[in-house]
């Protein structure tokens, strides 16, 4: 069956239309340029200056949707990418949102391995997932598909055990529940649909949010060290590609300048601090191109 002909219109960005991806979402799009203004319960709005739309949607609707070419791109969860089954390009992780995927029993069952769970019931609001994983470990269980939170369900005698998000680990202490098996990790994610109406704006799209995804992994460290040092500290900092150095006033100094990721940087300070450098001090960056 051939589609018919589509009449000419923006690249349609589907994210999430409430909670918190929604808000993580805004959130990125604004601070890659991508501003847009949001009437109360509208579907769609228009990006400033860009011909692009957005369209809110239900996050668990969007992968489904991009790879049916409703929309070219959208913000989504990998976990339901994964659990869609759908084929969408994911184009970037976007480095936010990140979790786990567990099964957990209670704390004092007997269960040792996802292969115990054979004839079990199993809540949990990703049954795709959960059907394959089990049957990888040769485990079939009866899945109750639910949509809302699944920790009480165990207590409720609905299940056995669940398989759901976790984070902290803290709602699972609370239930008295711990983590028998990881079924996998994951993140918010920008996927694209292979029918993308403007490959060439979804590729603009792409490169301003790496600009900021990017960013937040990073800071720029600067610092002063005696140039017969140099070499020490360039081996405690080697910078993305490769660090700035500058001559000082005061030749047998220079400045150094450098990315460093942030979550290295206290480490890398004390590094620099018993190598000798001084004037060590951090700034944030909060866009890039690299």
């Amino acid at each position: 069956m051939n589609r018919r002909p589509e009449t000419t219109r923006n690249l349609r960005i589907g994210i999430p239309s409430k909670g918190r991806l929604s808000e993580l979402a805004g959130d990125l799009l604004g601070q890659a340029g991508l501003n847009f203004r949001r009437s109360e319960r509208a579907l769609f709005a228009r990006v400033s200056g860009l011909p692009i739309d957005l369209t809110f949607l239900r996050t668990d609707d969007i992968p489904t949707l991009c790879a049916e070419g409703a929309i070219d791109m959208g913000i989504t969860g990998s976990d339901l990418l994964e659990e869609a089954n759908v084929k969408a390009e994911v184009r970037m992780k976007l480095g936010v949102g990140r979790c786990r995927l567990a099964i957990c029993v209670p704390d004092d069952s007997g269960y040792a391995t996802a292969a115990d769970l054979n004839g079990t019931r199993v809540a949990t609001s990703f049954p795709a997932l959960t059907e394959r994983y089990l049957a990888k470990h040769n485990a079939s269980a009866h899945l109750v598909s639910l949509s809302g939170s699944v920790e009480v369900m165990i207590q409720l005698g609905v299940a056995d055990a669940i398989v759901d998000l976790v984070e902290t680990g803290s709602t699972l202490a609370a239930n008295r529940l711990r983590i028998l098996e990881e079924i996998g990790q994951y993140e918010t994610v920008l996927i694209q649909s292979a029918n993308c109406i403007d490959p060439a704006t979804a590729a603009r799209v792409v490169r301003r949010l790496e600009g900021i995804t990017i960013a937040r992994d990073y800071s720029m460290l600067e610092y002063n060290v005696p140039r017969k040092l140099l070499a020490q500290a360039e081996a405690i900092t080697p910078g993305f590609n490769s660090p700035t150095v500058s001559s000082l006033e005061d030749t047998s100094l220079c400045s150094v300048r450098v990315m460093v990721r942030r979550q290295a940087i206290i480490e890398v300070m004390e590094k620099l601090e018993q190598a000798g450098a001084t004037a060590i001090f951090e700034t944030a960056i909060t866009n890039c191109r690299l």
